[in-house]
């Protein structure tokens, strides 16, 4: 997929353009992939239009809080993010690795079918798509290539979209990665709404992008109209209010490795690893042996994990950490600094989910900042 990273070519689609568009990707395809209503929550699932997406509603974030509200308009894409992240798609939850069949004296092993279905996702925020390019020097761009990931990378349509209100949790913009997409899409969109007006300002990322667009009506955009999308995004841009410097937070954790905030946050932690589930980038994962009670029969399972188990950790003799101080920071620290060490890149996109979905409240701004408090206590810090 090539991917421009300077996207000047903007057009603009009605609200009728945009089920159009979901249209013309099912007839070339395409699974449509986008939000929807499930549990009081937005997940991501299968849709077949804007019907089934969650217009007109707006989610509340809080630290250990989301709750859905009417917004009061149409709005398609009101709402932020929810606990699903899009690496359900890439890196599923449970995976079928091989199975064995025992044939006579001889066995057989036989390996999934490729999944070459066709994916457009929907709604995928900038976050999001720092995650997924996180993701690949995971899973594509290190010498060993999970299949199953690329084959599935290579058969998305992402059609993005720019944050309009960021959350009370998000803090994308301390990393880099919000709260307007950048790159890694085929079409990327500005959701205008007001004053009579809902149209969607798109931008065109890759040359399948504009054959997709090609096939909706459309006009070209106006100055006012690019104006229109800068103001937006800016206002997205100043209403974040969490931040988290990263410039030196490598350098924070890893000289920290005994600082009393650890043993003062897993007071409160539940070590119940909800914030490693619904962050897009973590990509722990464990291996089940399973087998029919004749024995002929045996399958390899990939299943998501997390470094909050005691299991996680375990070698001969025990659990390497066992206790929740000890489970947190490696967490934090890998996420934040080591993770650095092994792909270049922080691995936090400031999504603010482990925030949200943390039962009780934990946020991981308000660590890092601690730590870096209590080398300077005369400073405070974000």
């Amino acid at each position: 997929m090539s991917i421009s990273e300077s996207n000047t070519n903007m057009n603009v689609i009605d609200r009728d353009g945009l089920d159009r568009l979901f249209e013309v990707l099912v007839s070339e395809g395409y699974l449509l992939i986008g939000p929807r209503v499930r549990d009081a929550s937005v997940v991501y699932d299968e849709i077949s239009s804007t019907r089934d997406m969650p217009v007109g509603l707006k989610d509340e974030q809080e630290p250990g809080r989301y709750r859905l509200h009417e917004r009061g308009d149409g709005a398609v894409f009101g709402y932020v993010v929810g606990p699903h992240s899009w690496k359900r798609e890439l890196f599923p939850p449970v995976q079928k690795l091989y199975q064995v069949q025992r044939n006579g004296g001889k066995p057989d092993m036989e390996a999934p079918a490729a999944d070459v279905q066709k994916r457009a996702l929907i709604g995928v925020r900038g976050c999001e798509l720092a995650a997924m390019a996180i993701q690949d020097k995971v899973f594509v761009d290190g010498p060993f290539v999970d299949e199953q990931y690329k084959r599935r990378r290579e058969n998305l349509f992402i059609v993005a979209v720019h944050c309009n209100e960021p959350a009370a949790t998000c803090f994308c913009g301390s990393m880099g990665t919000g709260p307007a997409a950048r790159s890694g899409f085929d079409l990327a969109m500005t959701e205008v709404i007001g004053g009579g007006i809902h149209e969607f300002i798109v931008e065109t990322g890759t040359e399948l992008g504009a054959t997709m667009l090609d096939a909706v009506p459309h006009r070209e955009s106006t100055e006012d109209d690019r104006v229109r999308r800068a103001m937006i995004n800016e206002t997205a841009r100043q209403g974040m209010t969490r931040a988290m410097r990263t410039d030196d937070v490598h350098r924070l954790l890893t000289r920290n490795y005994e600082s009393p905030r650890w043993e003062e946050v897993s007071e409160r932690c539940l070590s119940c690893a909800n914030c490693t589930m619904v962050c897009p980038t973590c990509f722990c994962s464990t291996v089940e042996d399973v087998t029919d009670l004749s024995g002929d029969h045996a399958e390899r399972w990939r299943k998501w994990d997390s470094c909050f188990t005691s299991d996680f950790s375990y070698l001969v003799g025990g659990s390497v950490r066992p206790s929740i101080s000890s489970q947190y920071r490696q967490w934090l620290t890998h996420k934040l600094a080591t993770w650095q060490d092994q792909f270049g890149v922080i691995g936090c996109v400031g999504c603010g989910r482990c925030i949200s979905w943390c039962p009780v409240g934990i946020d991981l701004t308000e660590e890092v900042a601690a730590i870096r408090e209590s080398e300077h206590p005369a400073k405070r810090y974000v």
